[in-house]
């Protein structure tokens, strides 16, 4: 090991990934306080757009390559196990585990293992309780090294999340991070035996990127900003629905949408049926600079999630943290842990999921109330302030991985 600070190793699925801002938020928050990185990718990037903020991460990037066949498998382990005693003994105790799961997973994870060993990483973080987390915790174990993981949404909250695979990540985990006090209690409620394990630190903001700006009073239409991947759970079609009922109460309205997904035919065709068509804009993907200029031009953002038929739920957009320190009115509904940053008429209006009309009437209030929602702003940006932090953020995750390396050289 280095004499310097010990490198962590970032187990991720896809990096870098447009839709994942907050993966790096928190490396540059860490890198910030003088913490070292490698971050492994398992796969290549599709996405035909970054974010600026990416060149700002030092971390070196291993991607890694996707074997083609099983056989893969076999010259990996090979590969791997040459001149490295520790790793051979990892190999040999965990080679069940190696055979229970996709070979891809378990070429990844030999591999991971094999590079964590040649660079003198002393932990691995994965993003996620899914595949990213799979490979971490085998490659751990075959190194003789701790991991931890972030539990985010769906790879806790889906319908086709294994119980038994997620308590194992759970057990073997030295600390375990999640991104609300909603996921918190859930997780410790499912899984008892983990939960002096688990902690809740929240996403944190470069709160300097997002500036507070009061709205001036409103002269033309009410403009709403929302922001997401076009998916079930984000709960557009909602917010479609909200804004017909508001046009057809004579409130001038202009909508600008953001994101990209699955969804956006099927929305495209609901704004065309509510006659929205020169109301309700869908912008596609947006950098994080578009966004910021997207919350400033707005004078309310919407959150109308909801839970999907398959369970999956949004956990704490990221989005609408950075809608609040920015000073944009918000309206969101009560999901996971959303509520623990939307305090009804306090810091913004919380609604029922799923209520189209609720969520109309809380953007009109906004429209004809300027001065309560200027006041929930300012208590908004004050939350933001005190609670969601990145320097914060990243004390308590540095925090936590200083306990994992603490372990690492107690066992050494």
């Amino acid at each position: 090991m280095p004499s310097e600070t010990p490198r962590i190793g970032y187990v991720l699925k896809t990096y870098p990934r447009f839709s994942e801002t907050f993966v790096v938020s928190e490396l540059l928050a860490r890198e910030a306080r003088g913490e070292r990185f490698t971050i492994f990718s398992l796969r290549a990037s599709a996405d035909e757009r970054y974010h600026p903020e990416l060149a700002r991460v030092e971390a070196p990037v291993q991607h890694l390559p996707r074997p083609e066949k099983a056989s893969s498998a076999w010259s990996a382990l090979a590969e791997a196990a040459h001149g490295d005693p520790v790793i051979t003994a990892g190999l040999a105790r965990e080679l069940p585990e190696l055979l229970a799961v996709p070979v891809t997973e378990a070429v990844h994870a030999v591999r991971v293992a094999r590079r964590a060993r040649d660079l003198g990483i002393a932990h691995l973080h994965a993003h996620f309780a899914s595949t990213a987390t799979t490979v971490a915790r085998l490659a751990g174990r075959i190194a003789g090294i701790t991991y931890s993981f972030t539990a985010h949404a769906k790879d806790i909250f889906h319908e086709e999340v294994d119980e038994a695979d997620l308590g194992r990540k759970l057990a073997d985990a030295h600390h375990v991070i999640t991104v609300s006090e909603f996921n918190l209690a859930d997780l410790r409620r499912r899984f008892p035996a983990a939960a002096g394990r688990l902690h809740r630190v929240y996403n944190g903001l470069e709160l300097q990127r997002f500036p507070f700006r009061p709205r001036a009073a409103r002269s033309g239409p009410l403009r709403i900003a929302a922001v997401g991947r076009l998916v079930e759970k984000k709960g557009f079609a909602d917010l479609i629905e909200a804004v017909r009922r508001l046009v057809e109460l004579g409130l001038p309205v202009e909508v600008r949408l953001a994101g990209g997904g699955e969804l956006h035919d099927e929305l495209a065709e609901r704004i065309r049926l509510a006659g929205l068509g020169d109301r309700f804009a869908l912008l596609g993907p947006r950098t994080q600079a578009e966004v910021r200029e997207l919350l400033d031009w707005c004078d309310a953002f919407a959150a109308p999630s909801v839970v999907g038929a398959d369970g999956n739920a949004d956990g704490l957009p990221t989005v609408l943290l950075e809608a609040m320190a920015s000073g944009a009115p918000c309206v969101a509904t009560d999901v996971t842990g959303i509520p623990e940053v939307v305090i009804d008429g306090v810091t913004g209006r919380l609604l029922p999921p799923a209520d189209a009309g609720a969520l109309a009437d809380a953007l009109a209030a906004i429209a004809h109330e300027p001065a309560a929602a200027l006041a929930m702003t300012r208590a908004a940006r004050a939350l933001v302030e005190r609670e969601f932090d990145g320097a914060r953020q990243a004390a308590a995750l540095a925090d936590l991985a200083a306990g994992s390396l603490e372990h690492e050289r107690a066992v050494a």
